[in-house]
């Protein structure tokens, strides 16, 4: 992997993927607003802001790859989300291209794709339906990078990342769950994915038998997700009672309560 560069370290998806790729990448440099302290011989951690674009730059130096994870985790005013997650994914793909790294991955999500129902396979190929104005800023996310690939030549992996969490604990999960060991196999192998693949965006989700979203191309990524969310259905109130099918796969993410609190008073 040479030097992969991590922004976004001190999150819950950056802090297993540093303990996961420690081991495997000549060098980390983790990169997040939050204070860091290193833990390995390999670990290099250095503070900045996304909405600084000279500090990103900065932070950046010396990465071979990066795994841009920072960002507005959830539904926010669309200022916020703009000037952090588009604005700050430009100033990494910025870098990016002038400092010649070969990889960049995004984190994007699956709430691009939100209105579409539950019957419904999704595929990456589909026109984006955001289920609210995070949604939105990570479609612009993907916009971003595939300008990037397309003008640019930059390399560029989108990841719709389902949902990450330990276990699954709710019905939805059972379609979405991305349990941590899947996580770092998505990430993983976007990192290591052949130069040739140019732009791709592709679910991350494990396994799981209720999945509504489309699996990747082994040409394009070569990780089969391991983890199944049924295996924990039964710890689920409510796994056993029939969904709608024509729900959108958001679940309440979909519902306007969600997006109104932040739309101008």
């Amino acid at each position: 992997m040479g030097t992969v560069a991590v922004t976004g370290a001190a999150g819950n998806i950056g802090s297993v993927v540093r303990e996961a790729l420690q081991g495997e990448a000549a060098r980390l440099i983790l990169i997040d607003r939050a204070p860091l302290r290193a833990e390995a011989d390999n670990e290099d951690v250095r503070t900045a802001d996304l909405r600084d674009a000279a500090a990103v730059a900065s932070a950046l130096e010396g990465a071979d790859r990066v795994l841009h994870l920072g960002g507005v985790p959830d539904e926010a005013p669309l200022a916020d989300l703009l000037e952090v997650n588009v604005q700050g994914t430009h100033h990494v793909l910025e870098a990016a291209r002038r400092a010649g790294i070969e990889r960049v991955v995004l984190a994007s999500s699956n709430r691009v794709t939100g209105f579409y129902p539950v019957e419904h396979v999704t595929s990456p190929r589909e026109p984006v339906r955001p289920d609210g104005l995070y949604g939105v800023s990570k479609a612009a996310v993907e916009a971003l990078g595939r300008l990037y690939a397309d003008k640019f030549g930059l390399s560029v992996i989108c990841l719709r990342i389902g949902s990450f969490e330990p276990v699954p604990t709710e019905p939805r999960h059972l379609a979405t769950w991305l349990s941590p060991r899947d996580a770092v196999g998505y990430i993983r192998a976007a990192l290591t994915a052949p130069p040739s693949v140019r732009f791709a965006a592709v679910y991350a989700a494990s396994a799981n038998a209720r999945r509504f979203w489309e699996t990747p191309d082994p040409a394009v990524l070569d990780y089969a997700p391991a983890d199944n969310a049924e295996a924990h259905a039964a710890d689920i109130p409510g796994a056993e009672l029939p969904g709608d099918p024509s729900a959108p796969q958001a679940g309440l993410y979909a519902l306007p309560e969600f997006t109104l609190p932040h739309l101008w008073p």
